[in-house]
């Protein structure tokens, strides 16, 4: 089969069986038929407010059936989508418009003069045939600003695609996928709108909540999802009988990535769910390149990320940009493919002359090729000359049974130029300070971190992501 545009996939699958159920979130089922004249109905809305081929739409929508809407009548109008978190504050939505102002805005109204505005997707259908049209640019998200000022990545593929192949060689394809994480997220985003565009039946969560994941996925007959690892610890602490195996029996993968994954709780979600049902995949927004791994063979490598798959090609270099040989920890640099698969609105990529490219993070590869990862370069905290690995820190604090949740961060200090803080949200009332401390201490020795913070809220957005340097912030000394 031949490449088809995002719009005729939708139409052809709406003619094919107009009754399909498509999506199914809070409001109910919605069929392949009703979709496809949603989509139909707002495209004709958005070129009537005056939006043009390649104009960006930006979403700023909950997770739901109108989100998915919203940026099918986006491609069907030949614009592209641009994904926005709802929680985005005033400021970072104007930081983002003054990169690149949308032509208009579905949901939460644009900060910039100028643009079309549609607080919904609920509009009046017209008359009238639209052309099967394809923007150059299917995809625009805006980075979560985790690891500086934010800004956006546009996909320079189209919004074409081949729908008799899989969205990935490991995932099944036809499914019903289970949409837990938020539909702004780049990742989630893909996995969704590609799936869908394949084949697959949506399941829609409004936000995670590990027990409502649970009863979706036994009620729905769910196959495979894509969790965080936030997602995943919150899962292994429900009780045993809420959490019974049986009750998932239906899943066939589950696919986790977005954040690191703590070696302890990466074996203790496959104990739960079988290393044969549990891939991990290590990408980027930009989609520079990506690594896969199983869980059987994680548990022969653990801590591994996997090999390159996709006509990836793996580097590690040194400061000077120099190769570093087998088990020498550098800069990771991928290479995918002759051009680059995406263009930064606000920033300036990192990808040199000959196609290589970084995402910033610190690793090495071991003998025959398995890539394994310790932090961001941007991210490590520099304790007299001791680099350490947030991630580190972090997995060790979770590993405590009174944590659910730990980030560790660089604190300004006059000594040693940097020490390591980390905000930590307990269980439950019992966490003791001073006990974790000397936990932390015992395994970690002088890397354990100087004051522990008590938080009630969640440290990490429902994408798995974190802002270090606002924590620091936060619970800087007064003065400082």
């Amino acid at each position: 089969m031949t490449e088809r545009t995002f719009s005729a996939i939708l139409a052809e699958r709406a003619a094919a069986d107009a009754g399909e159920p498509l999506i199914v979130d809070a409001a109910g089922v919605m069929t392949a038929s009703e979709l496809d004249a949603a989509a139909t109905a707002l495209a004709h809305e958005l070129l009537a407010q005056g939006v043009d081929h390649d104009d960006t739409v930006a979403v700023s929508l909950p997770n739901g059936r109108d989100f998915v809407v919203a940026c099918f009548g986006i491609w069907r109008a030949g614009a592209t989508p641009q994904p926005l978190s709802t929680d985005l504050t005033v400021s970072e939505r104007a930081e983002l418009e003054q990169i690149a102002p949308p032509a208009a805005a579905i949901g939460a109204p644009a900060v910039s003069t100028g643009a079309a505005w549609l607080s919904d997707v609920n509009v009046a259908p017209r008359e009238g045939v639209l052309p099967d049209t394809a923007a150059t640019c299917w995809k625009a998200p805006a980075t979560s600003g985790s690891t500086g000022r934010p800004k956006i990545v546009r996909a320079t593929a189209p919004a074409t695609l081949d729908p008799s192949r899989a969205v990935a060689a490991f995932l099944p394809q036809k499914a019903t996928q289970i949409v837990a994480g938020p539909l702004w997220h780049s990742a989630v985003f893909t996995y969704a709108f590609r799936g869908l565009l394949t084949g697959h039946r949506l399941v829609i969560l409004d936000r995670f909540d590990p027990a409502r994941w649970v009863a979706a996925v036994e009620e729905h007959r769910a196959t495979w999802g894509l969790l965080v690892p936030t997602m995943m610890a919150r899962l292994l602490r429900l009780p045993p009988a809420e959490r019974a195996v049986e009750r998932i029996a239906s899943i066939e993968r589950v696919l986790h990535m977005g954040a690191p994954c703590a070696p302890a709780l990466k074996r203790a979600f496959l104990d739960w769910l079988g290393p044969e049902r549990v891939d991990e995949v290590y990408a980027g927004s930009e989609s520079n390149g990506l690594t896969h791994i199983t869980g059987t063979q994680w548990l022969a490598r653990p801590g591994s990320v996997g090999r390159p798959i996709g006509g990836t090609r793996i580097r590690i270099r040194d400061r000077a940009g120099g190769d570093l040989p087998a088990g020498e920890n550098g800069l990771v640099w991928m290479r995918r493919g002759e051009s680059a698969a995406y263009a930064y609105v606000g920033a300036a990529s990192r990808r040199d002359d000959e196609g290589w490219d970084t995402l910033g993070d610190i690793g090495h590869v071991d003998a025959e090729g398995h890539l394994f990862l310790h932090d961001r370069a941007d991210d490590l905290i520099n304790r007299g000359g001791d680099k350490i690995a947030p991630a580190v820190v972090e997995a060790v604090l979770e590993a405590h049974p009174h944590v659910e949740e730990a980030v560790a961060f660089g604190m300004a200090d006059a000594e040693w130029g940097q020490v390591v803080h980390a905000a930590v949200r307990p269980v439950c009332d019992e966490l003791d300070v001073e006990a974790l401390r000397a936990f932390a201490r015992e395994r970690l020795g002088s890397r354990a971190p100087a004051a522990v913070h008590v938080v009630s809220r969640a440290l990490r957005n429902d994408a798995g992501k974190v802002r270090r340097a606002a924590l620091a912030r936060r619970f800087a000394p007064p003065g400082d």
